[in-house]
């Protein structure tokens, strides 16, 4: 449940020196030109970013997904144990009676058991296969509702930029005062609540980020 994807920091940082560098040729070009031009000051850029692992972990409607496919899980793994243990039984009586078969019978049997375990086997990868496509899109569903409150929230605050912030990812500094993690979680928890709907606050003024 954990396989957060790192890329998109990664790649988020990368577009933002890309875009800041382009930014800052065009500021210098225009100076030396003297014209003016539509840029933007970096200096009154308003950033904040949030603790993308602390805000899926304690987004509520994460929880309770996340709860349901482990109670999947579960009883998959209860019914898969019951046709195994039946399947056990079936070769202990085989190899009971076998010396009571005539070879074709014990050749008819000794097959019937392969396909069976072979189809047990294809059962058990058809379940974890499903279970890893309901995670798989349970983070994408998460990642689009984040995406979609930050939308508003950006808006609501006033921020030009909201940077997603992971371990080993594409930020190794950000200043406490950036981090809007709490107001998001809230944010988000509080709309899941009310039924989904985007419902941006404002954030605290002890975490509202400013540009420096």
């Amino acid at each position: 449940m954990k396989n957060i994807s790192k890329a998109l920091g990664i790649l988020g940082m990368a577009a933002i020196l890309f875009t800041a560098c382009n930014q800052g040729n065009q500021t210098t070009s225009t100076s030396n030109d003297g014209s003016k031009g539509s840029t933007v000051d970096l200096s009154e850029v308003k950033i904040a970013y949030i603790n993308t692992d602390s805000v899926i972990n304690n987004y509520q409607f994460f929880k309770d997904k996340s709860e349901e496919i482990s109670q999947k899980g579960k009883r998959y793994e209860s019914e898969l144990a019951n046709r195994a243990k039946g399947f056990e039984q079936e070769v202990s009586s085989f190899q009971q009676t076998a010396q009571n078969m005539t070879p074709n019978q014990s050749r008819a049997k000794q097959e019937d058991l392969m396909k069976k375990e072979q189809n047990l086997m294809t059962y058990r990868n058809n379940l974890m296969q499903e279970l890893s496509a309901d995670e798989t899109n349970l983070y994408n569903e998460v990642y689009d509702k984040i995406q979609e409150f930050m939308k508003g929230y950006a808006e609501e605050n006033g921020l030009e930029m909201v940077l997603s912030y992971t371990r080993g990812g594409g930020v190794w500094y950000a200043h406490d005062a950036m981090d809007v993690t709490k107001d998001v979680t809230k944010g988000l928890n509080e709309a899941y609540k009310a039924g989904d709907t985007p419902t941006p606050a404002k954030a605290d003024k002890d975490s509202t980020a400013a540009g420096e």
